[in-house]
């Protein structure tokens, strides 16, 4: 069952480790077929990688896209890709972790919000919730993103700046709006223009970029949580299947991205060249920035002890998506393992999502 994704990397393989993942491989694309034959699960793709080896596989109506694979809402894998680009501007010189998000938003400035922090924003430790309260009706009024960042500058906050960590969403999208006011360009341009195509993600997107609704994989949207409609009749114009919503590059979940784009993205950090981000900056995101008790972050990247596979290490890095999606990549065994499916991860994650991880994970480090 094993695959080359589209003969993109074609590296020699190790023999005992590749006759090991050879198994464990098919065996987790076999877990994955069995959601397909069942009828729950329509679509998914699954790359996994070491330093010389690579296994890829399309299932479902994903295999009958042709060339780098299918192109998958990638939901909050997202995240670490908006904080790279706030980072890229670190790295110039634009601007500091430890700025006030109000020398950049300068109404955001009332109460404890003055002294909220970028890294806070990326960190989740700001105090912001993770959606506005009107965040269904903005969408069924379909509205820019410019009336969310609104909503976002005047909510009230959870707790105190820097007293916890709760996720949030808001903080990405505020993160965001500061490269926007510096570069003067939407931040979806930025991302294409500084992260994406420098990195060859020759099939990624904030939003939909150039691709047409047909070349993206449909979620299975009546499993989705209610902020995202779930299913419900009144909320197919702007639930994660509309046109509205596809394009409306959220910040905080909105990208489209293959299995390979995301690969490249991962492995970006495990190896970091210099090409987008200095060597340290880079090692930076995927290292702990928050106190002792809190839940460790990186800089956009998840790092919970519990959010991979059960065999990763402590060094791994990656993030979940809601869409029904899973990313990680692990230094200590320099493997990653990219999942995307169509089914939401409040299914997807104890079905299979987690237990493909886990096979992976368990194999690399025998």
């Amino acid at each position: 069952m094993s695959t080359t994704a589209a003969g993109v990397f074609s590296g020699m393989r190790i023999a005992n480790a590749a006759a090991l993942m050879d198994d464990t491989f098919d065996a987790a694309v076999q877990l994955i077929q069995d959601q397909i034959d069942s009828g729950k699960l329509e679509s998914a793709d699954i790359l996994v990688r070491s330093e010389l080896e690579i296994y890829g596989a399309s299932l479902g109506k994903a295999a009958a896209l042709d060339g780098t694979g299918a192109i998958f809402l990638i939901a909050s894998i997202t995240k670490p890709m908006s904080a790279a680009g706030i980072m890229i501007l670190a790295d110039r010189g634009e601007l500091k972790l430890s700025d006030p998000v109000r020398k950049f938003i300068p109404e955001f400035s009332q109460g404890d919000r003055k002294d909220i922090t970028i890294k806070q924003l990326l960190t989740h430790t700001s105090g912001l919730p993770d959606q506005l309260e009107e965040n269904a009706t903005l969408r069924a009024a379909h509205a820019p993103l410019k009336e969310f960042v609104k909503g976002a500058v005047r909510t009230p906050l959870l707790f105190k700046p820097g007293t916890r960590c709760s996720y949030q969403s808001m903080g990405i999208l505020l993160a965001s709006e500061i490269a926007e006011r510096i570069t003067k360009i939407p931040f979806r341009d930025f991302l294409k223009q500084e992260l994406f195509v420098p990195l060859g993600m020759e099939h990624s997107a904030l939003g939909m970029g150039e691709f047409e609704m047909a070349d993206v994989v449909r979620g299975q949207i009546e499993n989705a949580a209610k902020e995202s409609g779930a299913g419900a009749a009144n909320t197919k114009d702007w639930d994660w299947n509309s046109p509205y919503w596809r394009d409306f590059a959220a910040p905080w979940g909105g990208a489209h991205c293959t299995a390979l784009d995301v690969t490249i993205f991962l492995r970006s950090f495990l190896h970091p060249d210099g090409k987008v981000l200095k060597r340290e900056t880079a090692l930076r995101m995927i290292r702990n920035q928050n106190p002792p008790g809190f839940t460790p972050r990186g800089l956009g990247f998840d790092l919970s002890p519990g959010s991979f596979g059960k065999s990763c290490s402590k060094r791994t890095f990656g993030h979940r998506g809601a869409t029904g999606t899973l990313a990680w990549a692990d230094p200590k065994t320099g493997w990653s393992c990219v999942i995307l499916t169509s089914l939401p991860f409040n299914v997807s994650g104890e079905l299979l999502l987690n237990p493909v991880s886990d096979l992976i994970s368990g194999a690399a480090v025998e």
